[in-house]
């Protein structure tokens, strides 16, 4: 039996429990630190060219300076979370933020390639001393009766605060230099710091059990392993050495990971048996799919807005603002919803509609058609993204215990990473697939150079049809309807598998009561009956 006893948060802070004014501070707290490290993921995207030119760098290393982040952050949300946990989450994001600042402010005056992506792997052992607590604070703060509102406002940050950063960051690079993309993190960094002295209680958890060492040494190499084989597969190959030799590891490990957290057991960093609990299971697997639905959609939007419709990058990113607001304004909306209807049931619909919003693009995107083609299914996804996000997330942060919540937060985390890469790899690996079908038998007449280099890509063949002469609108023409039939490949694919996460809530979704948080009494003793 564990004998962990949680400190209550207002207790910790030596004061009682926090009013609505309080709460509010501390919401908004979290909400501007979550900011800084969600903006840091997607921020420097609109910036490979610039990097590559001043650090005179391979597109393979400005690739690595964007995805390391990405990679330190994932391997390191588990056992990083749990350490909150034990150590306290108001030190800890404390911490992380000082971390992160500082390796922020590196990155911005980095000297060389080298420099800068040193600062990147520092930034997210920041980040992943970050994420994990701020959903923490609200799990471990917020009276039940207000937790759903909360973690709705900290999923529409999660999930829209992504873009809203890309449009910052495209506006800096267009108005300014690249380097000032990093101002934005910076600021709020600081802005989050000052406001955690003052505002966030502290609370930890107390455990008669030495940390789970091992299991987060294998967690760590398990999470590496898996991530590098979806960021490095699509640009080594999918066979390529390195693919698979990440790959053994990262399953190896996995599966090593699984062992001995159930030979641990109370003492374990993660108690892998609560996956046999409706809420766990089907808010990862739901945040799984709808995270990396939404990546996967980012793959496609931008070329097709640039390459396709000639737009720059700034107004590609605000042409990706209606579908951040909806699923903002949807995520602050589902915690009532799943009062009213349930959990499951608001799943559901959230599943269903963002399944029909890939159907409607998939249905009435074309190249004629231009923006509005696609706009009623970036609406549709947006709000049913939303809607799904808010109770998952509920779920899985209700079937941990209390002193358990870094963890659950945490794992809710790593979750959304590993969607983010798994629908970047599967959504463009489709697109690409699709384009290379579909162009070939559109390059008769066009110059073998040029035909060539259009079937690496829509961008290519825009780039490559200034040196074809009369041949020039053909191509331009063959590339991009052959973009729009690869983008209809992937998203019947997307709404297909909508359709099975669909199916699969409905008959193994968290129990449909009135609130995720009471999906069970205790999750600890159902494992324990069980």
């Amino acid at each position: 039996m564990s004998t962990n006893q949680p400190v209550p948060a207002a207790q910790a802070a030596g004061r009682g429990t926090p009013d609505a004014r309080q709460l509010r501070k501390i919401l908004i707290t979290v909400s501007i630190a979550l900011m800084a490290v969600i903006a840091s993921v997607t921020g420097l995207n609109v910036a490979q060219t610039h990097m590559a030119v001043e650090f005179g760098a391979s597109q393979n290393t400005v690739l690595w300076i964007i995805n390391i982040y990405t990679l330190a952050l994932a391997a390191l949300l588990l056992p990083l979370g749990a350490l909150g946990d034990r150590l306290g989450r108001k030190p800890v994001l404390i911490a992380g933020l000082g971390v992160f600042g500082i390796a922020t402010v590196v990155a911005a005056l980095a000297p060389t390639a080298e420099v800068m992506l040193a600062a990147r792997v520092v930034s997210g052992i920041g980040a992943a001393m970050i994420m994990p607590v701020t959903l923490a604070v609200i799990t471990s703060t917020f009276p039940e009766e207000q937790r759903g509102k909360a973690i709705g406002v900290w999923t529409g940050v999660a999930g829209g605060g992504g873009i809203l950063g890309m449009f910052l960051a495209a506006l800096l690079v267009d108005v300014a230099d690249w380097r000032w993309l990093f101002v934005l993190p910076a600021v709020l960094v600081l802005v989050a710091l000052a406001m955690t002295l003052k505002s966030v209680p502290d609370s930890r958890e107390t455990s008669a059990h030495r940390f789970d060492t091992v299991g987060a040494l294998v967690s760590v190499i398990a999470v590496t392993g898996l991530i590098f084989v979806l960021q490095e597969g699509p640009e080594r190959g999918w066979t390529a050495p390195a693919t698979l030799i990440g790959l053994t590891v990262g399953l190896v490990a996995a599966i090593g990971f699984v062992a001995w957290e159930l030979h641990r057991r109370d003492a374990s960093l993660l108690d892998v048996r609560l996956f046999r609990e409706r809420g766990l299971s089907g808010g990862s697997i739901t945040l799984l799919v709808v995270f990396g639905v939404q990546a996967g959609i980012g793959v496609v939007l931008f070329p097709f807005f640039q390459a396709v419709l000639g737009w720059s990058g700034l107004l590609s990113t605000v042409a990706m603002m209606p579908m951040a607001l909806a699923m903002m304004t949807a995520s602050g909306l589902a915690p009532g919803l799943a009062a009213g209807i349930g959990a499951r049931s608001t799943m559901v619909v959230g599943i269903a509609l963002a399944g029909a919003g890939m159907a409607l693009m998939a249905l009435f995107v074309s190249v004629g058609g231009g923006y509005l083609s696609v706009l009623p299914g970036l609406l549709a996804m947006g709000v049913g993204m939303g809607l799904s996000m808010t109770p998952s997330t509920e779920a899985i942060t209700a079937s941990l215990p209390r002193e358990k919540q870094g963890v659950a937060s945490a794992l809710n985390d790593v979750t959304r990473e590993f969607g983010t890469a798994l629908g970047v790899a599967l959504l463009g690996a489709l697109v690409s697939a699709g384009y290379r079908s579909a162009i070939d038998d559109r390059l008769h007449g066009i110059p073998r150079d040029a035909a060539d280099t259009a079937r690496d890509g829509v961008a290519n063949a825009v780039e490559a049809a200034g040196s074809t002469g009369p041949h020039a609108s053909d191509l331009l023409h063959a590339a991009r309807q052959s973009f729009v039939d690869g983008w209809q490949q992937a998203m019947w694919a997307g709404a297909a598998i909508m359709c099975a996460l669909l199916v699969h809530i409905a008959l193994r979704g968290p129990r449909n009561t009135t609130s995720a948080v009471a999906d069970e009494t205790d999750p600890a003793e159902t494992v324990a009956a069980g």
